[in-house]
């Protein structure tokens, strides 16, 4: 990733996305998001037509007098909701294990296959061998039995196998540079900018359980960090 000073700032229609990501409930009015647009620099006209860009698009839909997310990013919502939140349960050793079985698939098959295994937080070992600790409450990957195996292991030196599969020194430096950002970016647009890449960034938090997390890991701070900005920039929103 770029330097978190590079991060380019939000389009109009996406700061829109990204204000409705973040309210509960995710509903707001034209006069709403206009008023919040404006307080990132994005001016009233601008807004008021990325929002008629948006509806076409079906990135939100007008409901009842106001803007709700479309389907598409009601989903982006739900996945954004469940890495926000606290998704763990106590962890007996075991690791989840997923092989890819199936070959000669179309290739957009086997990246959305990808795609899903990636957001259940699940890393590759070699190609086609997925894994991660069984410390999720979240239901497994969905795929063809013909596709995937999916199966429970033991490794032998599981702190071994974390270093092999997560570089999270470099997830917990650049965690902590985009909440600096957050906190200290130049203009509201900034730490908009700099917010969305947070909760992107805290999406792929590998969620280890306790005893294979390096000390002072920061997902848990990360995870607060983003919950205020977004609770903050809600409550202007509502006004």
């Amino acid at each position: 990733m770029a330097p978190v000073v590079d991060l380019p700032l939000l389009s109009a229609r996406s700061v829109a996305v990204s204000v409705l990501l973040g309210a509960h409930p995710a509903r707001l009015t034209a006069a709403q998001l206009v008023a919040t647009g404006e307080h990132v620099g994005v001016p009233a006209a601008t807004m008021r037509v990325a929002l008629t860009r948006a509806v076409a698009a079906g990135d939100l839909v007008r409901e009842e007098g106001a803007y709700v997310l479309g389907e598409r990013h009601v989903a982006r919502r739900l996945r954004q909701d469940e890495a926000v939140a606290d998704s763990e349960r106590e962890w007996d050793g075991a690791w989840e294990t997923a092989v890819v079985v199936g070959g000669g698939r179309p290739g957009s098959l086997r990246a959305a296959l990808r795609d899903e295994l990636q957001g259940l937080r699940l890393a590759e070992l070699r190609e086609g061998v997925w894994m991660r600790p069984a410390n999720l409450t979240r239901p497994g990957p969905v795929a063809e039995p013909d596709l995937l195996e999916t199966l429970t292991s033991r490794p032998d030196d599981p702190g071994r196998l974390v270093a092999r599969l997560w570089d999270l020194a470099a997830w917990a430096a650049q965690g902590d540079e985009l909440a600096a950002y957050v906190a200290d970016a130049p203009t509201p647009a900034h730490r908009l900018a700099g917010a969305a890449a947070l909760v992107r960034h805290i999406g792929t938090d590998p969620l280890l359980p306790p005893a294979l997390r390096p000390t002072g890991w920061p997902g848990e701070r990360l995870r607060a960090v983003y919950a205020a900005y977004a609770a903050e920039l809600a409550a202007r929103a509502a006004g």
